[in-house]
């Protein structure tokens, strides 16, 4: 251990001017062991400060370093765990408590022994010792700083018990002095001994020096002593002075008490005057009402725009001083109780006043509109009065009336509407469930009325012709499904007239319909959205300014019906007659328009159903006006009652579309063709060209060209799977006849119109009429010059079998003279009577208004040239140099043709 001690103080302690005087080799409490040194350290210089190290071995073993130190002044406790038994335990209580195990019991011991010196010595502050022997705890003489031995193997010793071991190393000076005096004596190395001899001599010397001088100094010494008896007889007289001078301070120290506790309880009285005026200041600036407002809350004129200002003014003063941060103990006086009291009265006071008003407001509009209402429409209702008139006099009054006077009117009371709504919000519902009832009533009528008008100018009757159906129709309603499943393919010259399938799909004859009516449909349902979409808007800003409520914000997770219609999810978020559970100032906004208009979804869902049963074709306006109309309405707010019902009623003309298109469909695969008639141009070809070119112009530009073009492709396949069935099954037209025509037809019509969405059918379309045309052409031709297209047939035959070409001439049956004989059987006369023939036939299969007569010919004369060529290419290799040719040219064919073709 000691040479561990001096390990330690040569390596960590010296160069830090410090001195080790106790070690104890220690390892944590209930831990791995991993021994460290306790280290017990004073400084060298002055003041002395005592710490304690922890010092332990590096990781790689060679070397000890420093890891922590603590000064003693901080430890609290020592606690020995056991004073009577041996325990190599002990406790360290600084900040925290650090729990060590020693090597041994007997190193504990010296340690704690050392640290108690140590503080009996250097530190007023007396740490405790629990649990330690007594023994180890013995009063020892004071050491003094210099009884501390230097040298390394002395120490600090009391009595005859050793206190602490010190080793200490010799400083610079030190080492310099003793190598001078080594250097006076020759024998300091050699001779110890009389080294030793010589300085005790050297000592003895001094000391008797020290003992003359003392002896000399006498004299002085009494001379001193007399001094200082003469000094303290001076101070005996000071002190006498001073005392009668404290007995004279004494008394005018209590007069100087007095006055300064009489100051000091001035002082208390006028700091107490201040608070009390401040708090009394606090109370009459904030809870003091002015005489005028009181007198404005209790009689002020709620009808005039000033008196509306004063009370509006008196009401927020009220609010203030009702809402006014007490301070503590305030709400203790009975002053502020009673002036809170008389605060609560004019406010219910004042409360029941305005709620009495404006429910007197709201009940003289809903009045004064309903008179208005009742003199706009009396014309419509009178018995007997010419509807005729009343509908032209009416023609031009397709608007809802305008609340913006009401609104003006009743925004005035806004800010009290607020107050009214922050003191006492029963009051404020009950005026919203009131406004709530009026409002509905009256726009349930203004709305029903202005739909009614809407209807009557779209079918152009008054409400007492409607009994009897549109324009008397309703005879027609009943059979014209029946007549739908027996619509027969009729000749050319009447086709144009006949009553169209899809115009027919609205339950009207097509002479009912036409441009201008359907015109007339999109002017008046767009009137119809756009005086609805202003009103609901102006209605919505309305409640939210007058009520104080929020608004245009999407509100998330108000769903409670989402319908996917192909352009995109529509969302279903309220059901009509349903309120919704108010969970917010949004969702209040929303469910009092819910409740105002609960008429507006229905009354359009009738009119579209009207819309609908006029002419199917009027889907495809409402569904382009509409969309426009909820996509307007959701860039304004996704959320607000306009998007979400145009969205609900969106839905049902997506459906209504849908069902036209499905119809047009089914009415295709019901056509039926006559067995008397050539088919020409079917129906349905001549209808969807109808129907593209309304439905182009319609969607021009609009948002859900996505719906139309998805109509299309199933249009168009409906149409060229039922054109293939209606050729399959005709029996006087050929099938490449009816195949050709039609396909040429809608080739013609996508290539006028440019669908882009329908490139891939338009392409189909011209390929299936040029098979078709080939088809028609090469069976309808045939073989125009027959035997001698059998002559020639034998000679390929041969040529086949392997007879060279040249030889066929010498085979009997295919000699020179065999081919002028079928040759002179086809003289140009006989040929252009054939082609005439065949013109007629062709003339016969074809139709007029596809006008293809033309090509089909031209395209025969192709072929028959062909042929032709193909005759005369067989005489110049099978028969050469013979002279053989035909009694006909290619001229003479293409002459034969175009008279042909003049003639008819």
């Amino acid at each position: 251990m000691t040479a561990i001690k001096h390990a330690l103080q040569r390596d960590i302690f010296t160069p830090n001017d410090e001195r080790l005087l106790s070690i104890v080799n220690v390892c944590k409490a209930g831990k791995k062991k991993k021994n460290c040194f306790l280290c017990a350290t004073v400084t060298t210089e002055r003041p002395v400060q005592v710490k304690m190290v922890k010092v332990k071995k590096s990781d790689k073993g060679d070397f000890y370093k420093r890891q922590i130190a603590w000064a003693l002044r901080d430890l609290a406790v020592v606690d020995a765990k056991d004073a009577i038994k041996e325990n190599p335990e002990f406790d360290l209580h600084f900040e925290k408590i650090y729990k060590w195990v020693a090597s041994s019991t007997a190193e504990k011991n010296a340690f704690i022994s050392c640290i108690w010196k140590l503080n009996q010595r250097y530190l007023r502050k007396k740490i405790d010792f629990v649990n330690v022997s007594s023994q180890l705890l013995e009063e020892l003489p004071k050491v003094t700083e210099e009884s501390v031995p230097s040298g390394e193997n002395q120490s600090v010793t009391g009595g005859d018990e050793e206190v602490v071991d010190v080793y200490q190393e010799l400083n610079a000076r030190e080492e310099q002095d003793i190598e001078i005096m080594m250097e006076g004596c020759e024998c300091a190395i050699s001779n110890a001994e009389a080294f030793a001899e010589r300085l005790s001599r050297e000592l003895q010397v001094l000391d008797g020096a020290n003992i003359q001088s003392i002896m000399a100094s006498e004299k002085q010494v009494n001379i001193l002593m007399k001094l200082l008896d003469e000094a303290l007889k001076e101070v005996d007289q000071i002190e006498l002075k001073l005392s009668s001078y404290e007995e004279m301070l004494q008394s005018v120290k209590e007069q100087m008490d007095q006055i300064s506790e009489s100051n000091h309880l001035i002082h208390l009285s006028n700091t107490n005057n201040v608070k009390l005026l401040s708090e009394i200041e606090f109370l009459v600036n904030h809870m003091d009402l002015a005489k005028g407002h009181i007198k404005a809350l209790q009689e002020g004129d709620l009808a005039s725009s000033r008196g509306i200002e004063a009370c509006t003014n008196a009401a927020d003063a009220l609010l203030q001083c009702m809402n006014v941060a007490l301070r503590p103990g305030h709400d203790m006086l009975l002053a502020v109780k009673q002036q809170q009291q008389r605060f609560s009265d004019l406010r219910e006071h004042f409360a029941r006043r305005l709620a009495s008003h404006l429910n007197n407001v709201f009940v003289q509009q809903f009045t004064q509109a309903l008179l208005q209402l009742y003199n706009r429409s009396y014309f419509l209702s009178v018995p007997g009065h010419d509807q005729s008139s009343t509908l032209a006099q009416h023609s031009v009054e397709l608007a809802l009336p305008n609340h913006h006077p009401f609104h003006r009117d009743l925004l005035r009371y806004a800010k009290l509407m607020e107050w009214l709504k922050s003191t006492d919000y029963g009051k404020y519902e009950g005026l919203t469930k009131n406004y709530m009832d009026y409002l509905s009533r009256l726009y349930e009528r203004e709305i029903k009325d202005f739909f009614e008008v809407a209807k009557i100018k779209m079918t152009g009757t008054t409400k007492e012709s409607k009994k009897f159906g549109l324009h008397g129709s309703s005879g027609k309603l009943t059979g014209s499904t029946s007549s739908l499943n027996k619509l027969s393919v009729q000749s050319s010259g009447n086709r144009r007239s006949q009553s169209s399938s899809l115009l027919d799909m609205g339950n009207m004859s097509a002479s009912d319909l036409d441009v201008a009516d359907r015109t007339k449909f999109d002017k008046i349902f767009e009137q119809v959205l756009s005086e609805l979409e202003p009103l609901c808007l102006a209605e919505q800003d309305f409640i939210s300014k007058f009520f104080k409520l929020q608004q245009h914000q999407s509100m998330p997770g108000t769903m409670t019906e989402a319908e996917d219609v192909d352009g995109g999810t529509l969302s279903r978020q309220h059901n009509a007659g349903a309120p919704l559970p108010v969970s917010s100032e949004k969702d209040m906004i929303r469910q009092m328009m819910i409740k105002i208009f609960r008429c507006i979804e229905p009354e359009l869902n009738n009119l579209i159903a009207l819309g609908d049963k006029i002419d199917s074709f009027n889907s495809l306006y409402m569904l382009v006006k509409m969309s426009h109309h909820v996509w307007t309405a959701q860039n304004v707010d996704p959320a607000s009652f306009l998007s979400t019902t145009l969205g609900n009623v969106l839905v049902t003309v997506k459906r209504n579309f849908d069902k036209c298109i499905s119809n047009q469909i089914r009415q295709m695969e019901e056509v039926k063709i006559s067995k008397k008639s050539k088919v020409g141009i079917l129906p349905f070809v001549a209808e969807f060209e109808e129907f593209a070119g309304l439905a182009e112009s319609i969607f021009k530009n609009a948002e859900r060209r996505g719906d139309l073009d998805k109509a299309y492709t199933k249009l168009i396949r409906g149409v060229f799977v039922n054109v293939e069935k209606v050729a399959n099954e005709s029996q006087k037209t050929p099938r490449d006849v009816v195949m050709m025509e039609n396909f040429h037809h809608i080739f013609a019509t996508l290539s006028r119109l440019k669908i882009s969405c329908l490139e891939a059918e338009k392409k189909e379309a011209k390929q299936k009429y040029t098979d078709h045309l080939q088809s028609y052409v090469i069976y309808s031709l045939g073989q125009p010059l027959e035997k001698l297209n059998h002559f020639f047939e034998g000679v390929e035959a041969r040529v086949a079998q392997g007879i060279r070409e040249e030889e066929v001439s010498y085979q009997l049956a295919f000699n020179k003279q065999e081919l002028r004989k079928v040759i002179k059987e086809y003289p140009g006369k006989e040929v252009k009577k054939g082609l005439d023939n065949l013109y007629k036939k062709v003339d016969k299969h074809l139709c007029e208004e596809e006008n293809l007569l033309q090509v089909v010919w031209h395209s025969m004369q192709d072929e028959f040239i062909r042929q032709y060529k193909h005759f005369e290419g067989l005489i110049a290799r099978c028969y050469p140099g013979s002279g053989v040719t035909m009694e006909f040219t290619i001229q003479d064919i293409l002459d034969y043709c175009s008279s042909i073709a003049q003639s008819h």
